[in-house]
């Protein structure tokens, strides 16, 4: 018996060479956005540890900077505006623009001035 010229040996193995660009992809795409999520929680937890070490008469960009992980540390950006403490951070990733399109940023108020006391 003769075997037929067309048959299937080998199609999943094309297959998966045609789908692994697109499984790369979403691959990287999901890491990216956990990384994401990531530098937004440090932003979050930096922002107000800077409102808090304002509202203790301490050093807030120090607080902010102590605050992050050490990832983040070279990659946030520590702003004051009063008594507001505004914290950025660029996560990291294998694309630089696509980084700093998902760069996140929170602020933390540490509330008015307290009146003083006399």
């Amino acid at each position: 018996m003769a075997r037929p010229v067309f048959g299937s040996d080998g199609q999943a193995s094309v297959e998966l060479v045609a789908l692994l660009p697109l499984m790369v992809t979403v691959a990287f795409g999901v890491l990216q956005v956990l990384a994401a999520g990531a530098a937004h929680e440090a932003a979050d937890g930096a922002a107000e540890a800077g409102a808090v070490a304002l509202l203790q008469d301490a050093e807030p960009r120090a607080a902010a900077l102590a605050a992050l992980p050490k990832w983040a540390r070279e990659r946030a950006e520590i702003t004051l505006r009063g008594r507001r403490v505004g914290v950025s951070v660029r996560p990291r990733g294998p694309v630089p623009a696509l980084t700093r399109k998902l760069t996140s940023t929170s602020s933390a108020d540490a509330g008015p001035e307290a009146p003083v006391l006399r």
